[in-house]
């Protein structure tokens, strides 16, 4: 499964982005899939998670509540809507894929893409 993502980029405080990710390779749309985030100096941590039918969502308790993860299994494309973003989402984010649910709540799945760059400015 080769992931693709794209959308990030330069926002102000409280402001909005909406990130993609498309994945291609067989059975794609089968896969659970989330997001991921690296800020400078941090570890890579988990953002959000989605069923591969959509069924089930889990986020972090940092962004409940502001960023909406989905999927349109048709395009093989996961999605995370980011509403009043702060500073400290400033962070290089990653989609990434994987059979298990478990792969993705443990931070290990198979499957990473690129990063694309969030930066919220005060």
């Amino acid at each position: 499964v080769q992931l693709q993502a794209s959308g990030g980029g330069l926002v102000q405080t409280g402001g909005s982005l909406k990130l993609s990710c498309a994945a291609s390779g067989r059975d794609a749309s089968r896969y659970s899939m989330g997001w991921f985030r690296q800020a400078p100096g941090k570890e890579r941590e988990f953002v959000a998670g989605i069923w591969w039918n959509g069924g089930s969502t889990y986020y972090a308790d940092s962004v409940k509540g502001r960023f909406t993860i989905s999927r349109e299994n048709a395009k093989s494309t996961v999605y995370l809507q980011m509403n009043s973003l702060e500073p400290e989402d400033t962070a290089v984010y990653y989609c990434a894929a994987d059979q298990r649910w478990r792969g993705l709540i443990d931070s290990t799945p198979t499957y990473w893409g690129q990063g694309t760059q969030v930066t919220v400015s005060s």
